[in-house]
């Protein structure tokens, strides 16, 4: 049996897992706090709530674990891409460093985006695609992109960015439309309920600049239906129709391009059902479960893993 700790300090939530080979996945997470009617929080706010909430977290998956930590692995940036870098990350490589000592075990670094992905896969059960060219969004409040992910011998996978927003990210359009609607940040499951309960017609359409998107249009939209008066439900259902439509001819445009390679969908936005359902029937896409879409340290844990047995097998 071997066991991997994995932690993630996003902008959003601190988290941390362990993945036992032999029994599984424990994770653990929390969410920063956000004062009401604010949509997010500064970086030096996010390092502070990180630094007190980080030795709970890890708290909470050692307490469901007592065994032998083989290796650690850590989120240290955002994305693959030279010059990622975000403060509230750095919480989480100190103390992945500290504990790498003190345990005297390998550290390995990956990027936020990264563990996303795998994190996915581990939901969807199909690592099997670590192997080989698939299609993966990453769809969240910080990051709305699509990258063609490769076998990497040395980094597990490799990416390309191949589609990207030219503004807003749709996790950011959400939450500030949700805002605005007086719902709690992060915004996403409180707009689906509203979203859900929609009775009128409702119609969108994509703006997109090759296989890029753009969103910002969908705010100034939503904001004029609020100020005309329309009900919470119909604005909340053309918030998520008009991401729904972005995504969907984002992935026709990539496919296209690329082929008839597999889709995976990752992302906090991703965890939406109406989104889900509507790309998982058209194009028989692969999404994680919930817990498994919003930030957490589960991807983290299970390329540490990987990392660390192909390290051993080349000895």
């Amino acid at each position: 049996m071997s066991a991997f700790l994995g932690i993630d300090t996003s902008n959003y939530t601190t988290s941390a897992a362990i993945y036992d080979t032999e029994n599984g996945m424990i994770h653990a997470k929390k969410l920063l706090p956000v004062k009401n009617g604010e949509c997010g929080l500064r970086q030096s706010d996010a390092v502070f709530h990180h630094t007190q909430q980080l030795p709970e977290i890890i708290g909470k998956v050692f307490s469901q674990y007592k065994g032998k930590i083989d290796a650690i692995g850590i989120s240290s940036k955002p994305r693959d891409v030279e010059g990622s870098y975000m403060p509230c990350f750095t919480v989480g490589l100190s103390t992945a460093k500290i504990l790498s000592e003190v345990l005297n075990v390998p550290l390995y670094t990956f990027s936020h985006q990264s563990g996303h992905i795998a994190a996915a896969l581990f939901s969807a059960e199909k690592t099997d695609l670590i192997d080989k060219t698939f299609l993966a969004f990453h769809v969240s409040g910080g990051t709305t992109e699509a990258v063609l992910v490769r076998s990497d011998n040395e980094k597990i996978f490799s990416t390309e960015l191949v589609a990207k927003t030219l503004d807003l990210n749709a996790g950011q359009l959400i939450d500030r439309i949700g805002v605005m609607l007086g719902l709690s940040f992060p915004c996403g499951r409180e707009l689906e309920q509203l979203a859900l309960k929609n009775t009128e017609k409702i119609s969108a359409k994509a703006t997109l600049k090759g296989s890029d998107c753009c969103l910002s249009g969908i705010e100034n939209i939503c904001r004029k239906m609020y100020e005309n008066g329309n009900s919470k439900e119909k604005i909340s259902a053309t918030c998520l129709l008009y991401v729904e439509k972005a995504l969907d001819e984002m992935c026709k445009r990539l496919l296209e391009k690329y082929g008839d390679v597999p889709v995976l969908f990752a992302g906090g936005v991703m965890s939406d059902t109406i989104i889900k359902t509507h790309l998982s029937k058209k194009y028989n896409a692969y999404f994680a479960e919930p817990q498994f879409s919003a930030d957490n340290a589960a991807g983290t844990a299970l390329l540490t893993s990987i990392c660390h047995n192909r390290k051993s097998d080349n000895i």
